[in-house]
């Protein structure tokens, strides 16, 4: 049986290993695989991982000998699943690996930006804080997070270890999940009006999924609704902002700022509207890129093959 990893490179850049896979059959492992690389190097493979690399139907349909699509990532839009589930291919992803890590991101975010240490570390590394007369100065406002709402929109898994960690700062959490939660942890209180999160949170983070009733979610509206002085933050999907109306707003002091690990377009263009935009702070998507959680995601993904090859496939997307 031969197993194709197209792109490998991003979850596994050389500081974990494949052995484990390599167990289950014959392996070729692609560090990056273009468009017009992908049928080539998946021919023959019974087995086909992809990260970010697209597998649409065309190409679903010209492997006779796949069986099994294991995508090393949560969302699995890269794949036309439908097209896979007609030909009798199990699809698979990996879902809550990078939980903690992306919890994490969110609040590498939010300090940075209620507190600027990378603007004021860099002062001191230019030589400001040995010139001054004081023994101390700060450039922005310093924000203190106890006290402060933090509006989450997405109460899945990682909406929830958001709101854990707010609570351990003694922020006042306020949620909105599409999808009414069977239980709500002590200090959450949720609400069906999604216009209350922008209007009364101090921060705003994004968690929900990237659907066709979520795309630009945060658009001009909801932006004008949110106090001057908050935060948003994402660490979901790009396409949950409308990125113009947000550099917009940044622009014109709208919000004090915005925090996000992705992008509508990645890699960006340079053009790009918020790349210049004024308490802009942007991540290269790698909330998920944590040791802990590649190696999670690694040690799932060859489960999930593994699953699949005893006749049990596991976290399939496209029954």
């Amino acid at each position: 049986m031969k197993i194709t990893i197209l792109d490998g490179y991003t979850s596994n850049p050389g500081d974990l290993h494949w052995e484990a896979l390599e167990a289950l059959g014959e392996c070729a492992i692609y560090e990056r695989t273009t468009p017009d690389e992908v049928l080539p190097r998946a021919r023959g493979a019974t087995v086909l991982l992809t990260n970010k690399t697209v597998l649409q139907r065309e190409h679903i349909e010209a492997l006779p000998e796949l069986r099994y699509i294991g995508v090393l990532a949560t969302g699995y839009n890269v794949v036309d699943a439908a097209a896979a589930r007609e030909r009798g291919i199990v699809v698979t992803n990996v879902p809550g690996y990078g939980t903690a890590s992306v919890a994490q991101m969110t609040f590498a975010h939010l300090l940075n930006l209620t507190l600027r240490v990378a603007d004021h570390a860099q002062s001191v590394r230019d030589g400001r804080w040995s010139r001054s007369p004081d023994f101390c100065y700060w450039d922005y406002p310093l924000v203190e997070l106890d006290g402060l709402s933090m509006g989450i929109v997405g109460f899945g898994q990682i909406g929830r270890a958001v709101a854990q960690r707010a609570i351990a700062f003694g922020m006042r959490v306020l949620a909105y999940d599409g999808a009414a939660p069977a239980e709500v942890p002590e200090g959450v209180w949720m609400t069906t009006e999604l216009s209350r999160i922008f209007r009364d949170a101090d921060v705003i983070s994004l968690h929900c999924p990237l659907t066709p009733e979520t795309e630009r979610l945060v658009n001009a509206e909801r932006l004008a609704l949110m106090k001057p002085t908050a935060y948003l933050i994402n660490t979901a999907r790009g396409p949950l902002i409308d990125e113009p109306a947000l550099a917009e707003a940044l622009g014109s002091g709208g919000l004090a700022g915005a925090g996000l690990d992705v992008l509508s377009q990645e890699p960006p263009p340079p053009d790009h509207p918020l790349l210049g935009a004024p308490n802009c702070f942007i991540t290269p998507h790698i909330a998920w890129a944590t040791h802990s959680a590649r190696r999670r995601l690694l040690d799932a993904a060859v489960e999930n093959v593994r699953a699949f090859l005893a006749g049990q496939p596991r976290n399939v997307v496209n029954p």
